[in-house]
C-alpha cells in the first residue's frame, strides 16, 4: 500500500504527462477493442445476409460462385436452370417453398433481380428478419419495381419515378428496354445486406421486356408495346437460380443430393450458411491484418509510457537516493516505478473500454441505418478480458526497465549536486 501511495503522488506531481500517457493507452485500447467489435460485427452480418433459407439452387457451379450471384448479386450463372426443373424441385414433397431468381439487366449499375411476391415474403437476414417497405407497395403492376434503399438514395428515387432498365450489367447501358418502362411502386428499408442495391422486378417482367428480344439484341422490325404484352403468357422458360425452404431442416442433406443428381440437367445445391463461410475465408484475411495494426497501436502506446518514465529519471534521481537512504529497499524502489507503469496502463485500460462503449451506443444505431453493420455492445467477452489483462500485464513488465535502470544508479551519483 505504501508503494502504491507512493506512485500516486508521484503521478499526481507530473500529473501532465501521466495524463498525455493516459490518453495514448485509452484510445489504443478502444482502437483495438473496437476493431475486434467492428470485425465480429461485419462476420455475423455477412453471416446473416440471408437466413432461413435452406437450399439455393443453381446451374452446376461452386457453392462460392452460386452464393455470389445469386445473393450477393456478383458475378454471372454458369448456365440457366429450366422452369420444368424448377418446377420439380418446387413439388418435392420435402419443400415447403421456393422463390425463383431472374439476373441478367442492370439500372445505372444497379442489378436487376426478377421474382415474384414470395420473395419478400421469404428472405430473412440477420436471424429472422423481413424485407420491409420504406414506401410504397409490392408489385400491382407487370411493370412495377420495388427498389433498395442505396439504389433510391444514390439515384434519388420516389415511388411513381419512371425508370428504364439497361441490358446486359455495365453502369452505361447501350441497349435498354426504353419501349417499357417501369415505375418506382416501392423502396425498401435499409438492410445492409446486397438487396439494398437491387432493383426488384416481377419475374414476368423479365419475360415481358425480351419479349421482342433474340440473342442480346431487339428483334429487327418487330416492337410489342407494353399493352400487347400484358394479353401473352409470359411464363419463363428459364431462371437463374432459386431459394428453397424445406418443410424439416433434418431432410436438407436429402434434399440436396437428390438435386445435385438431378437427372434432366446438370444442377447444384449449396447450404448458404457453408458457403458464407466458405467465402468469409477468402475475404476476411483483412480482419487479422486489422487486429495486428491495433496491436501495434497498443505496443507504440505502451513504449510512449515506457519512453515518459525514462525521460523523468534524470530528474528524480535525487528522489530515488533518498529513498534509498532512508532505508527503502530494492523492492521499494522497484515496485515504485514498475507500479506507477502499472497504474497508467490500468487507468488506460479502463477510460478505453469506457470511450470504447460510450462510443457504441451513440454510434451504434448511425452505423446500422448507414452501413448495416449491427455493433455488439454486450459485455466484454473472455477474449477482450484477457487482451486487457494482457495490455495491464505488459505495461508492468514494460515498467520494469525503467525500474531496473532506477536502482542500479547509485546512491553517491543521487546525492551529489550537479553544477
Amino acid at each position: 500500500m505504501i508503494v502504491l501511495r507512493l506512485a500516486l503522488q508521484s503521478l499526481q506531481a507530473r500529473w501532465l504527462t501521466a495524463l498525455l500517457s493516459v490518453l495514448a493507452i485509452g484510445f489504443s485500447v478502444m482502437l483495438l477493442l473496437g476493431v475486434e467489435k467492428v470485425r465480429t460485427g461485419a462476420r455475423q452480418s455477412f453471416a446473416d445476409t440471408i437466413s432461413g433459407t435452406d437450399l439455393i439452387i443453381g446451374a452446376r457451379s461452386g457453392g462460392v460462385q452460386l452464393l455470389l450471384y445469386s445473393v450477393f448479386r456478383i458475378g454471372n450463372a454458369t448456365n440457366n436452370v429450366t422452369w420444368k426443373s424448377y418446377q420439380d424441385i418446387a413439388s418435392h414433397p420435402d419443400v415447403a417453398w421456393t422463390v425463383p431468381l431472374s439476373l441478367g439487366d442492370s439500372h445505372k449499375g444497379f442489378r436487376v433481380l426478377g421474382t415474384t411476391p414470395d420473395y419478400f415474403d421469404h428472405y430473412r437476414y440477420r436471424g429472422k428478419q423481413q424485407l420491409k417497405l420504406a414506401q410504397g407497395e409490392i408489385f400491382e403492376d407487370l411493370f412495377d419495381a420495388v427498389v433498395g434503399a442505396d439504389v433510391a438514395s444514390a439515384l434519388g428515387y420516389n415511388v411513381g419515378d419512371k425508370i428504364v432498365i439497361g441490358h446486359g450489367l455495365g453502369s452505361v447501358s447501350f441497349l435498354d428496354h426504353a419501349d417499357k418502362p417501369f415505375r418506382v411502386a416501392g423502396i425498401l428499408e435499409k438492410t445492409g445486406t446486397p438487396v439494398d442495391r437491387t432493383v426488384h422486378v416481377g419475374l414476368g417482367a423479365i419475360e415481358a421486356i425480351h419479349i421482342d428480344w433474340q440473342q442480346g439484341a431487339p428483334i429487327p422490325g418487330q416492337s410489342i408495346s407494353p399493352e400487347q404484352v400484358r394479353a401473352m403468357d409470359l411464363k419463363p422458360q428459364a431462371i437463374t437460380a432459386a431459394l428453397v425452404g424445406l418443410k424439416s431442416r433434418l431432410a436438407v442433406f436429402r434434399v440436396q443430393r437428390a438435386i445435385n443428381e438431378y437427372p434432366q440437367e446438370p444442377l447444384s445445391a449449396v447450404l448458404p450458411g457453408a458457403a458464407l463461410q466458405e467465402l468469409w475465408g477468402l475475404v476476411g484475411v483483412a480482419e487479422t491484418a486489422l487486429a495486428v495494426v491495433s496491436a501495434m497501436v497498443v505496443a507504440t502506446a505502451i513504449l510512449g509510457m515506457v519512453t515518459m518514465i525514462l525521460t523523468t529519471l534524470n530528474e528524480r534521481r535525487r528522489e530515488m537516493a533518498i529513498l534509498r537512504s532512508v532505508g527503502a529497499r530494492p523492492a521499494t524502489v522497484l515496485g515504485l516505478l514498475a507500479t506507477e507503469a502499472g497504474v497508467l496502463t490500468l487507468a488506460g485500460v479502463i477510460l478505453g473500454t469506457v470511450l470504447l462503449y460510450a462510443g457504441l451506443f451513440f454510434a451504434r444505431p448511425i452505423v446500422d441505418r448507414l452501413y448495416g453493420l449491427n455493433l455488439d455492445v454486450s459485455a466484454p467477452t473472455s477474449w477482450e478480458m484477457t487482451t486487457l489483462l494482457v495490455i495491464v500485464l505488459a505495461g508492468l513488465i514494460a515498467g520494469l526497465g525503467p525500474a531496473i535502470l532506477a536502482y542500479r544508479r547509485s546512491l553517491a551519483d543521487g546525492m551529489t549536486v550537479r553544477v
